[in-house]
């Protein structure tokens, strides 16, 4: 009898039967989403560490803000779609925001917590459609490949696969690793990062459920072999550390004091901030919105018009995870593409969103295990994710030059300029510029709001 109330309780809040699914088959899905995806809480408080945080206090923050934002969007909207740290956007918030620009990650996220701010009053209004609507459908997939390039370039980064050279980047020397000595220190946990990719390829290719974690785990296994063995040994002087997990401690959750409440709103008035804060809100904006509708669209939940019913409560339960994200100290918070192996595994209702989100939860009792987890073991799930996210230039009408152009000028300013927003400004303006150049701009009936844009853009490279 408790069985058939809590499935009745359950069938009530989230109108299984409506959708063709049942609680079984709910929670297969939500399971599912968070194996995909459970790799953000090894890799976000390891680019964000980059910035100064501290990992603990960004695991804790990371993992209740996915909690919370995932039950949000079964309660707003009742769509399988489970949220945390978008990839990307923290590569954005840690590497351009703070490294390259001089902001503290404080100011960086009162940045991300305005995002939030001026999101959920767009998704009160029609403002957040006239936005999305300005943007040609070719820079929000531009947009998606360049971001997947920059987070491929991050990966070998980290893992030291490309290092710092007189080119400006080469591969990472061996030979001198041996020569010198380093080889057992540093040298090894390349060795192991390029074989992390190979291994997630693998799982990849071979279509296992949860393959970037999988990938992760592998490699992390790996390292921990070669430490147990001796061919891997801990420098913590020189930021190389060991890959056993800490349990002196026991299972206890990191404290979330260091980065709770740390906003700094001391250069909000700046015409810096706001650029700071729009190029989150781009980004997160379509980012958001090409997922929800991409992930929708493969489990036929958009109406005969394409749209999807529920979005306002979906942005919704984005913009009020962003700003819960950057008071607990994380960056923009923002729905998963993984969310599509939830759905592909029968996911239809929110139920779905909440299961992942419980496992967020209960995740944060394993933080020695995640928190151990080395650079060189994320490294190979950056390549992967993207990887993922490059396959948005197949979608690219490379016939028609006035858009290739602008969407290939896009994908390649970010990871060439280190930086996500230097991208999006260099698609919009080379978009206006040149369609305007060759007389297309008629034809292409480009929205207004674009020349506006263009004109913010030029006007920032000349007054910061």
């Amino acid at each position: 009898m408790a069985t058939e109330s809590r499935e009745g309780l359950l069938e009530r809040l989230f109108h299984l039967k409506e959708h063709g699914t049942t609680v079984k088959t709910e929670f297969i899905a939500g399971i599912t989403t968070f194996m995909t995806m459970a790799y953000i809480l090894a890799v976000n408080p390891g680019i964000l560490s980059a910035a100064g945080m501290d990992r603990g206090a960004v695991f804790t923050a990371t993992a209740l803000a996915s909690m919370l934002a995932s039950i949000l969007m079964a309660a707003l909207a009742n769509y399988p779609f489970v949220l945390s740290a978008g990839m990307g956007l923290n590569a954005y918030f840690a590497y351009t925001v703070v490294l390259q620009m001089g902001y503290t990650w404080q100011m960086a996220l009162a940045a991300v917590f305005a995002e939030g701010i001026l999101f959920i009053v767009l998704s009160l209004t029609n403002v957040r459609e006239a936005i999305f609507n300005a943007i040609p459908l070719c820079l929000k997939r531009a947009v998606s490949t360049g971001i997947g390039l920059f987070i491929a370039f991050l990966g070998l980064q980290n893992a030291k696969i490309v290092v710092d050279s007189a080119t400006l980047v080469t591969i990472y020397p061996f030979k001198s690793s041996i020569d010198n000595g380093t080889f057992r220190t540093e040298g090894i946990t390349v060795v192991l990062a390029i074989l992390g990719i190979l291994i997630t390829a693998f799982f990849m290719v071979k279509n296992i459920q949860g393959s970037i974690l999988w990938g992760i785990l592998a490699t992390w296994i790996l390292g921990i072999i070669c430490e147990l063995t001796g061919l891997y040994t801990p420098d913590p002087a020189n930021g190389i550390y060991s890959v056993l997990p800490d349990l002196s401690a026991g299972f206890s959750i990191p404290s979330m004091a260091p980065t709770f409440l740390k906003i700094d709103f001391s250069r909000v008035v700046s015409l810096e901030f706001l650029t700071v804060m729009f190029a989150f809100l781009f980004v997160d904006m379509f980012d958001t919105l090409g997922t929800l509708i991409g992930v929708a669209s493969k489990a036929n939940m958009l109406d005969k018009d394409g749209r999807l019913p529920k979005v306002r409560g979906a942005l919704m339960a984005d913009a009020v995870g962003t700003c819960a994200g950057a008071l607990f100290g994380t960056s923009t918070i923002t729905t998963f593409v993984e969310s599509a192996s939830g759905v592909a595994a029968g996911g239809r209702t929110g139920l779905t969103s909440v299961v992942s989100g419980i496992l967020f939860g209960l995740s944060l009792f394993l933080s020695p295990i995640f928190l151990a987890i080395p650079s060189f073991a994320t490294a190979p799930a950056l390549v992967a994710v993207g990887f993922l996210m490059i396959s948005s230039i197949l979608q690219l009408n490379f016939s028609d030059y006035t858009e290739a152009i602008p969407c290939y000028i896009c994908i390649i300013a970010m990871p060439f300029t280190y930086s996500i927003s230097e991208g999006i400004s260099f698609g919009i303006i080379s978009y206006v510029v040149i369609n305007l150049l060759s007389g297309k701009a008629k034809e292409k009936n480009i929205n207004p709001l674009m020349y506006v844009l263009a004109v913010l853009f030029i006007l920032k490279y000349f007054l910061l």
